[in-house]
Formats: C-alpha cells, sequence, structure tokens
C-alpha cells in the first residue's frame, strides 16, 4: 500500500484545519443552509444543522429532523457504536422522481443517535446522510464533497483542509 500524507496542510485565510479539531469531537451550530438531494428529491433543507468536528475528520452535518422529509428514510436494520456518541441507527433511503418516475434506493445512507450519551444530547431528533451516498449535498450554496471511505460520512468543502482520516492507508491515524 502506498505512503499516505500525514503531514498537516497548512490552513489558508478563512480556512480550518481538521487537525485542529478537537478529540473528543465537539457539536456547533451551523449559521449556514444546507441541503441534502437524493433521487431527484429534496430530503432535507435547513438553516438549523449542526455539525460534529474530530481530529482529523471532515465535519460531519446533523439535520433536524423537522427539516426532513422523513418518509422517504425508512429505519434499516444497521446499527453501529461510537465511542463518544453512542448507538447509531441507520436508515435506507427510497425515493421516486417527481419528473421521470425514476426510483431510487440507497440502503443505510444515513443514521442517527436516538439515545446519544449526555454530552452529545444535542444530537437527538437530527440525522446525518453520507454525501457520497446522495445526489448532491450544499452547505452555504457549496456542493460538498465526501471523505474517502464512508465510514465516518464527513462532509469536504473548500474551507476545510486536510489530510482526512478514511482513505486506504489512513485508518492507524
Amino acid at each position: 500500500m502506498p505512503e499516505v500524507n500525514r503531514q498537516r496542510i497548512e490552513p489558508g485565510p478563512g480556512q480550518e484545519s481538521v487537525w485542529d479539531y478537537p478529540r473528543p469531537p465537539r457539536i456547533e451550530d451551523v449559521d449556514e443552509k444546507v441541503k441534502v438531494v437524493f433521487g431527484g428529491v429534496t430530503l432535507a433543507y435547513t438553516n438549523r444543522a449542526k455539525r460534529v468536528l474530530e481530529t482529523s475528520h471532515p465535519p460531519v452535518y446533523y439535520i433536524p429532523q423537522d427539516d426532513i422529509q422523513m418518509e422517504f428514510l425508512i429505519p434499516s436494520e444497521r446499527t453501529s457504536l461510537c465511542e463518544w456518541k453512542g448507538r447509531a441507527r441507520y436508515y435506507d433511503i427510497a425515493t421516486e422522481d417527481e419528473i421521470t418516475g425514476e426510483k431510487k434506493f440507497e440502503p443505510n445512507a444515513a443514521w442517527c443517535y436516538p439515545n446519544p450519551v449526555p454530552e452529545f444530547s444535542d444530537l437527538r431528533d437530527y440525522v446525518a446522510f453520507y454525501p457520497s451516498k446522495m445526489d448532491a449535498c450544499w452547505v452555504g450554496g457549496e456542493k460538498v464533497g465526501a471523505q474517502e471511505g464512508d465510514f465516518y460520512g464527513g462532509w469536504i468543502t473548500s474551507n476545510i483542509v486536510g489530510p482526512f482520516k478514511g482513505a486506504p492507508g489512513t485508518w492507524g491515524w
């Protein structure tokens, strides 16, 4: 396996380095509009998102369920355990494009913490989406890139610099 660059990229003006994010992670309110589109449907649109910041990871954006078309999210059997936030529950997503009639399905494409640990109780009733599994996700009008590997589900914007954990060869970081 090729050597992966672990050198912190120095952030420019208006940028953040994921290597300056804390461990354990912290939650921040997001002042910008956040939008998620899948299968020709705007699943979520909000100005009340939260982001979780953790060392070496691009932020993960969480959207309140009140701002999500929850009828397109189907609880799946998958769960996982986060050492910081608690047990996650996943959703499959199924849509039908209103114009073309095309049906689209993506398993385990979003997750939530129905009963997070007390330190992360602000995430209760919020859902995160894997940007790599969506048609597109936006923060403040900027289309985001997906964190490699899909394990963490980070959203990469132009103001975030790495390198980012998740790509092959980074699991030991």
